[in-house]
């Protein structure tokens, strides 16, 4: 009970209130019981009421739990009564619940051995499903002969479905009404669509099962995705025309290569009422309802299948695992399976699914109250216990596996309330039926005495305290408010319109009696004051260092603020150098407050990005390796550089990146070190052993590089002219191959061709024999 006593500080007034604070409370029905000046609560850890005197008159309810049921588990299923085949143990429970009082029991779930099954084939007879038809003509054989090698009571159902037969899901034009099929040259001839159809109900005979495949046509529809969601809960609801057995594991395999339709999709058609949950087989054993109802939720579906103990298995195509996959989420005691796209495996399929689904154990809770909470603990087949989880995987057939099932009652309903509800297997018919009564009345109720003379004969003694009559108060009952009305009360009030005595003590007549409280004292004429409600610091009153008058600190000399957290002295502000937080900030409540960047420390003494912390540093280097400087006197020495380490050395390392580089001159030197900040709250410093001295400069090798330099520009120079005439010179060239090879010459244009003969004209005139001829030579 150290600490806050939740009992009292929860200012119960009555038996039934003080059991609704908190499970380990209890109430003191004893009639005289503590001070007169006080009172002293009622409502108390059980060995506080006991420490204060009140024996045998304690009120002190616990929640309970009683076995109704409890036959032990099966080890086999089959046999000649199915009925009596036990798979969970306890069957029926009632818990007796005080509120906040939490109770446990254990449950244990058992899959047997050879236990009957029935599986239900729901295949999609889309047009794109007509291949996996073919490949299933004689599944129910072969499938038959694979169960029974699981169990050897085992049945098989048939039925198919496609979508529903209105716009725009289907074709609805009067030319597709008998063969939706016309004019699609790949597969010319199909039947009409519909929604479901219950084809074979479940049976041993797997020949009918056959004979019904071979029978099938598929069909077309418009749309991508099929109503395959309306055949499901038209298979899980209509138990008897689909012959579900009460005692067998029922299987739901749905088969398709595509997405399904879900609800709000109908409104696409105009069917705007939602499905109903209900059976809607006809006589023909056709889905009546698919042009009147949308399609179901997952909501829905999951509610019908488990309230069925049907396991579904998709068995759908690897481009949708995912999707279907993302239902099983949705739709508790759901498995998931690749179905290649012929359905060859569909028998391998389904044995993996039934092995999965009988590896595991999962348990559900229907019905369960709003103020009574659960948590489960699951023991699995490793012995480990698992807190929060409530299935079991990787089972054998005949494992046992047990879950512990805490239940705690929130609050108490209205009396006489009682409310059942039921744990189960996913997939199971066992049920465990948990009865439910709150444990909110004490006993002392009961046994109220009305006009008891220990109330003045003016009201009701009921679990040590009266409740007075109209007209009456005070402890005992004892004052009548007569023509004043509430004169008595209005006495106990500090204001108009404060609760009486402040809410922390009980009005008897006209002087208020303040309650007792672990915390201190509650006092004053209106029980106003007290001296624990004061402002605290690190969870303590005035910090400590002051004292809690009415909801005031009275801080100590030397001391200030709300709670006196803040101290007035400046004394351990004061850095080594005398100086307020090394002129690096503020003293504020005797510590502090760095206002440098980079400033750290109890006195901001430390900062290593600060300007001027090199030559601080240097102060003890010199005093404390050389004995020289400002500080070489010995003791101011050791005052002003306690917290720093000095360590030597011959090379100085500078790749720590959290160290600052130091340099300072030393006689035509430069004597280097480094400076860091360590956890402890002290400062590393690496310092050289000799300062670095630098050496002459030589005349020779400054000529040789300055005339190298030169040598160099040149010959870079020159290699860059020639470069660039290079260039030109396979410019030009490359211009002249260019316009040679555009050029085309006939023999008798060749300009270097020249014929052998040539004739020349000459205009000229002369005389002979006195005749002038003008012509020419030959």
């Amino acid at each position: 009970t150290e600490g806050l006593n939740l009992c009292t500080s929860g200012s119960a007034t009555s038996c039934e209130e003080c059991l609704l604070v908190h499970p380990n409370c209890a109430w003191c029905s004893k009639e005289e019981f503590g001070s007169t000046k006080s009172i002293t609560s009622r409502c108390d850890f059980l060995e506080n009421l006991i420490a204060n005197g009140c024996t045998g008159a304690i009120e002190n309810p616990k929640s309970s739990i009683n076995v109704v049921k409890n036959i032990p588990l099966s080890s086999k299923g089959s046999g000649l009564t199915h009925s009596d085949v036990t798979q969970i143990m306890p069957q029926k429970i009632s818990l007796n619940l005080r509120p906040g009082d939490q109770t446990s029991f254990r449950v244990q779930v058992r899959q047997v051995e050879d236990y009957p099954v029935d599986l239900y084939y729901l295949m999609d007879l889309s047009l794109s499903m007509n291949d996996d038809l073919d490949n299933i003509r004689n599944l129910g054989t072969k499938l038959a002969e694979e169960m029974r090698k699981l169990t050897s009571n085992f049945r098989l159902g048939f039925g198919s479905f496609v979508d529903k037969n209105i716009s725009p899901f289907s074709y609805t034009a009067p030319r597709y009404q008998d063969n939706p099929c016309i004019g699609y040259k790949l597969f010319p001839n199909c039947v009409p669509s519909f929604g479901f159809r219950h084809l074979l109900s479940l049976t041993d005979k797997v020949d009918r099962f056959n004979e019904e495949v071979q029978k099938q046509k598929v069909s077309r529809n418009r749309d991508a995705p099929e109503g395959g969601f309306d055949a499901i809960l038209q298979a899980a609801v209509c138990k008897e025309k689909i012959g579900w057995r009460k005692e067998a594991s029922h299987l739901l395999v749905f088969t398709t290569d595509d997405v399904p339709h879900i609800a709000l999709d109908g409104k696409l058609g105009g069917l705007v009422q939602p499905h109903d949950g209900q059976c809607h087989l006809n006589e023909a054993n056709e889905y009546s309802a698919s042009s009147q109802l949308d399609y179901p939720s997952l909501a829905l579906l999951g509610e019908k299948l488990a309230e069925n103990n049907i396991h579904l298995i998709f068995a759908v195509t690897k481009s949708h695992y995912v999707l279907y996959k993302n239902f099983t989420a949705l739709i508790p005691g759901t498995t998931v399976e690749i179905l290649h796209k012929d359905s060859k495996n569909i028998i391998e399929l389904i044995v993996k699914a039934y092995n999965s689904i009988r590896s595991k154990v999962e348990l559900t809770v229907w019905d369960s109250p709003e103020d009574v909470g659960l948590t489960f603990t699951a023991t699995c087949q490793d012995g480990l216990s698992y807190p929060g989880l409530r299935k079991c995987g990787d089972l054998k057939i005949g494992d046992t596996v047990s879950f512990e099932v805490a239940v705690e009652a929130r609050s108490c309903p209205a009396e006489d309330t009682s409310h059942v509800f039921t744990i189960k297997p996913a997939g199971f018919r066992d049920t465990l039926e948990v009865a439910v009564t709150y444990n909110c009345i004490c006993g002392c109720t009961s046994r109220a005495e009305r006009e008891s003379g220990k109330c003045s004969g003016n009201g009701t003694y009921s679990c040590g305290l009266c409740e007075c009559d109209a007209g009456y108060l005070g402890a005992k009952c004892e004052c009548e408010e007569g023509a004043n009305g509430n004169t008595y009360h209005n006495m106990c009030r500090e204001v108009e319109g404060k609760p009486i005595c402040s809410g922390r003590g009980e009005c008897s007549c006209n002087q208020c009696v303040c309650y007792e409280s672990e915390f201190g004292n509650i006092y004053g004429s209106f029980c106003e004051c007290d001296d624990f409600s004061c402002a605290r610091y690190k969870g303590v009153l005035c910090s400590g260092h002051g004292e809690c008058h009415c909801g005031e600190c009275k801080c100590h000399a030397g001391y200030i603020g709300d709670n006196c957290n803040c101290s007035t002295e400046t004394d351990r502000c004061l850095s080594n150098d005398g100086q307020m937080c090394s002129g690096r900030g503020n003293c504020v409540c005797g510590k502090c407050q760095c206002t440098e960047p980079g400033a750290f420390g109890e006195t901001c003494e430390k900062c290593p990005t600060c300007p001027g912390v090199c030559s601080t540093k240097r102060d003890c280097i010199e005093c404390k390796l050389f004995n020289s400087g400002r500080l070489a006197d010995n003791q101011t020495c050791q005052k002003h550089c306690k917290d720093e380490i000095i360590t030597p050395v011959d090379v100085l390392k500078t790749d720590d990146q959290s160290a600052v580089l130091c340099a300072y001159p030393v006689n035509d030197c430069v004597m280097k070190f480094t400076y860091s900040e360590l956890p402890s709250g002290k400062s590393n410093l690496t310092v050289l052993r000799e300062p670095e001295c630098g050496s002459a400069p030589n005349v020779l090798t400054i000529l040789l590089v300055v005339g190298g330099s030169i040598l160099l520009i040149g010959i870079v120079l020159l290699a860059i002219w020639k470069l660039l005439v290079t260039i030109h010179d396979r410019r030009e060239f490359a211009r002249f191959q260019s316009e040679r090879s555009r050029a085309r010459y006939e023999m008798a244009s060749n300009p270097l061709y020249r014929k052998p003969i040539s004739t020349h004209s000459l205009d000229f005139t002369f005389n002979k024999l006195s005749k002038s001829y003008n012509g020419t030579v030959d």
